[in-house]
């Protein structure tokens, strides 16, 4: 029988975890426990068939829930809320297969409550048995003492209100009650078993991440995966800063909650519009993850922050199913600086060189083979072209073995070929540029790092750079293009701060006076003098660094142990005298690793560049001086290899800049691979723009070589176009020049270049009635002359993409268009003050929630096509049913959002709906749409 009564029977001392019992007011009262902040499980006749219910506890308003998962035949329901309800009790992993004495029951009988409304929590004690119960895969729990309400014989049990209550022991949750089976004095209840609630398919995906592991078989398990995840956040919590050393004691690593900002990235969008989101929102429903991204976009200091979050289990709401995952670090450099093979199972622990003892054997495995593992591979374009292949197998090996795995890993845009990992299911999601706000994010964090280490004096200094920096970005477009990753970006705060405002106005140039400011008068400006009895200049210091750059630019590796630097050192010292009369080997390396702030140790005696980058200028400035340029370009059909033939490119004089040009054309013209074809033909042309001056034939050869590879043929050719900035658009083949095939890249390419410049080539393309492929690229443009110049020859047909407030303002001066694609957080009022009176023909509603009742203050009568993408769950679908020319809807809800009632749109025999990220069996209504409803 189903519970329906109870009494007090217990000891008065309450768990911690009594806060996170509550009662839950569905077809009957019961009981339900938090099992995430916003998750409820409770018995699932205490929901009935409804699809929702109320939760309630003292000093908690009543809070509404949706049944998100339920299982009559286990009885079992799990709820969500909308908001966090409370602390989420440790999750047991005991094995029951032994009596556990003093277990505790809470929950909320029905008969204990104060004047009969007010609820009171009450608590049992008890003790698993083992074998009772265990055919029916129930677990079973004695009390200690028969309730106190003494039995109505034909009324409900004295235990009522308790289905769904938490049966707790010291370690944690077991389950929740069931029912009291009759005939024992209600000294016993059936509980349903935690262990067997997550073992069901479908309520996994709901699931976070701790409430996944198996019964704990192992107690050596549990001791040593508490300690590896203090070693996680030893290793990875803190991360370095670019300048920070400047300014204190702390050598530059800060804590990556003060330091980490939220990166922007873009997955292939539905219709062509890729949608930028917060990398946080993009990794939470992608079990496997492709990472793309430039140099010192971020992507090793993510791996970190993943990793030493995960392991604490305090990622927040968007990345919460990561939370208690077991992070396993590949740092492939590390791999390759040690010649070592890609490690098996039970070797992943050990690859990231943490400080802590052995595993217990076979950990690794167990963890993997029971989905709680997040794998962190970083850095697959940093093995060799001919160990990708390998890289490729060992990773689909594994995750073959162990498909529950979670897995992020990280490449450079262009070192793997597009879906490369797409056999194994993985999604690819590309880091963007930083924009305003990231800038101004990251202007902030930098300087609030700074300023944990400054004086009164020094903080005061620092507010006013900050406010400087800040108004420079906001003013200085070309300021701004350059701090396109982090990197860059605590680059340009460093030297503003060095410099006291004045700034270089290059890449390269920023990274040389980046070097400078490292190697130059560095000791001095923090009033360190010579403590190792050494002094070496830039020069010497450059001299040194760029040969052992240069070595490890041609091993193809990042990371070198001591032993390798000295063999470097004692090749370079017979030359440089001053320097080598001043110490040993041994002692001029350990000055330049102390004093340079170039090199880092990673582990015990493995040093790497601060940062890829420093490591390729460095090694380009060598290739140029030691006149071995030819050498670097025999290379340049490797992606490893083209930042440092790009930044040579600087290095070179009026007589060195034309060989490596037209080495960059010649390897250009050697090849069939039209993507490298284009790479290399606009490395050529970014080179040559390195000086004011060089031979007019050879510039024209450029021009010539660009013009063979445009149009662009993909996304990628495209994207290495749009490097050139403004100098391609000359180049591009006139309006009535093109052919409608290449009409798609070659407006592409016209709005990746954006701003002033590309403005008459848009205006062109728009005036000869082409100006349906700009309607998503508005923001690439200024916006007024965007909308004057292009967007005034839109035809009613076409849907246009509006992204901030600006150009919703704009749309008055646009009586043409009727439909818009909203990305921005408008809010109601700004639809109705900028759309009203405008009869919609598609509307498009993609960023802050919005109450759908506003369409009845729009024109909706023409209205045919919706498209509502949220980031909330819960939206009222009503207004639409008034919709009468309404024939296609898409609603695009947050993965594990919840439900969606579709009832108040069946009267609507036309309408066909495609809903994305709910289970058809969460579609309240869902059957009166037949073959009109698709489920993506």
């Amino acid at each position: 029988m189903s519970l329906r009564h109870a009494r007090s029977t217990g000891s008065g001392r309450f768990l911690p975890s009594a806060r996170s019992a509550l009662a839950v007011l569905g077809g009957q009262q019961g009981s339900g426990v938090l099992v995430a902040p916003d998750l409820v499980l409770t018995s699932a006749h205490v929901v009935g068939d409804a699809f929702s219910a109320r939760a309630a506890a003292p000093g908690l308003p009543p809070a509404e829930l949706r049944v998100v998962w339920v299982d009559h035949a286990l009885d079992a329901a799990l709820l969500r809320s909308a908001e966090p309800l409370g602390p989420t009790p440790t999750l047991s992993r005991l094995a029951t297969d032994r009596p556990i004495h003093g277990c505790e029951i809470l929950g909320y009988p029905r008969i204990q409550r104060y004047e009969g409304l007010k609820l009171d929590l009450d608590q049992l004690t008890g003790t698993v048995l083992p074998l009772a119960g265990q055919v029916r895969r129930v677990l079973t729990v004695e009390l200690d003492h028969p309730p106190v309400a003494a039995e109505d014989p034909d009324g409900p049990s004295p235990l009522a209100g308790l289905s769904g209550a938490p049966v707790f022991a010291a370690d944690g949750l077991l389950g929740i009650v069931r029912s009291v089976p009759r005939g024992r004095g209600h000294r016993r209840l059936e509980c349903v078993p935690l262990a067997t609630v997550t073992t069901q398919e479908s309520v996994r995906p709901w699931l976070p991440g701790a409430l996944l592991a198996p019964v704990d078989e192992h107690p050596a398990d549990r001791r040593h995966e508490k300690e590896y995840a203090e070693a996680v956040g030893a290793a990875y919590r803190r991360t370095r800063i670019f300048g920070l050393d400047e300014l204190g004691k702390r050598a530059s690593e800060w804590d990556l909650d003060t330091a980490y900002i939220s990166l922007e990235a873009a997955a292939p969008g539905r219709d062509g519009v890729p949608v930028p989101q917060r990398i946080d929102e993009l990794l939470g429903p992608r079990p496997r993850v492709l990472l793309r991204g430039d140099a010192g976009a971020g992507k090793t200091t993510l791996v970190w922050w993943l990793a030493a979050h995960a392991a604490a289990g305090t990622l927040g709401p968007g990345l919460a199913e990561l939370n208690g995952l077991v992070p396993f670090v590949v740092p492939l450099r590390s791999l390759r600086a040690r010649d070592a093979p890609f490690p098996s199972p039970g070797e992943l622990p050990g690859v990231a060189g943490l400080m802590i003892d052995p595993a217990p054997e076979g950990w690794a495995g167990r963890v993997l083979a029971a989905g709680r593992a997040l794998l962190l591979v970083d850095g697959l374009d940093e093995v060799t072209q001919d160990d990708r292949d390998e890289a490729h197998r060992w990773l689909g090996g594994l995750l073959a073995r162990y498909p529950q795995t979670r897995c992020v890993a990280t490449v450079r845009p262009h070192a793997v070929a597009p879906d490369w990992l797409g056999g194994e299911r993985f999604e690819e999601l590309t880091l963007l540029p930083l924009r305003g706000e990231d800038i101004q994010a990251f202007v902030t964090a930098w300087h609030d790092a700074a300023r944990l280490d400054a004086d009164p004096r020094e903080r005061a200094a620092l507010d006013g750079l900050e406010r400087d920096l800040a108004q420079q970005f906001r003013h200085n477009p070309n300021l701004a293009e350059l701090a396109r990753t982090p990197l860059l970006c605590a680059v340009i705060c460093a030297l503003h701060r060095i410099r006291e405002g004045f700034l270089p106005e290059t890449r390269w140039e920023l990274y040389d006076s980046a070097l400078t400011m490292l190697l130059g008068t560095r000791d001095e400006r923090r009033r360190v003098g010579s403590p190792d009895g050494i002094r070496m200049s830039v020069e010497e210091h450059q001299e040194l660094l760029q040969r052992l750059a240069a070595w490890l630019v041609r091993a193809g590796q990042t990371e070198f142990t001591r032993d390798q630097a000295l063999q470097r050192l004692e090749r370079a010292l017979p030359g440089m005298p001053r320097v080598r009369d001043q110490g040993t080997p041994e002692e001029v390396l350990t000055h330049v690793i102390n004093r340079s702030g170039l090199l880092q140790e990673r582990t015990n005696d493995v040093f790497q560049f601060a940062h890829r980058t420093f490591q390729d200028f460095l090694a380009a400035k060598e290739f140029v001086e030691d006149d071995s340029l030819r050498e670097a370009l025999r290379h340049a059909h490797d992606q490893q290899w083209h930042d440092v033939l790009l930044l040579a490119a600087g290095h070179c004089k009026r007589r060195e800049l034309p060989v490596l040009v037209e080495g960059l054309l010649e390897a250009g013209s050697a090849t069939r691979r039209r993507d490298l074809k284009t790479t290399l033909y606009v490395m050529a042309a970014l080179a040559a723009q390195h000086r004011p001056w060089l031979e007019e034939g050879l510039r024209r050869r450029v021009e010539k070589a660009v013009r063979s590879v445009i149009p662009p043929r993909n996304r990628d050719q495209l994207a290495q176009l749009a490097r050139l900035g403004g100098w391609v658009l000359p180049l591009l083949p006139a309006p009535e020049q093109i052919t409608p095939d290449a009409l798609d890249m070659v407006t592409a390419l016209i709005a990746s270049v954006g701003g002033d410049e590309a403005l008459p080539y848009a205006r062109a393309f728009a005036e000869a009635g082409h100006s349906e492929w700009f309607v998503n690229q508005w923001s690439a443009f200024p916006a007024e002359g965007f909308a004057r110049d292009v967007l005034a020859h839109l035809g009613e047909a076409q849907s246009l993409v509006v992204e901030t407030a600006q150009q919703l303002r704009l749309v008055g001066s646009l009586p043409g268009a009727t439909g818009f694609l909203l990305l921005g957080d408008f809010t109601e009022d700004d639809l109705v003050r900028h759309l009203g009176g405008r009869a919609l023909t598609y509307l498009g509603l993609c960023g802050a929630p919005v109450d759908l009742a506003v369409l009845r203050a729009l024109d909706c009568s023409r209205l045919v096509n919706v498209v509502i993408m949220t980031r909330s769950p819960g939206i009222g679908l009503g207004p639409l049913a008034e919709l009468p020319a309404l024939r296609y809807l898409t609603v695009d809800m947050p993965p594990n959002g919840g439900g969606l009632d579709l009832t108040p749109l069946r009267a609507m025999p036309g309408l066909q709906v495609t809903v994305h990220g709910v289970a058809r069996r969460l579609l309240v209504g869902a059957d009166a749409f037949g073959d009109r409803l698709t489920v993506a």
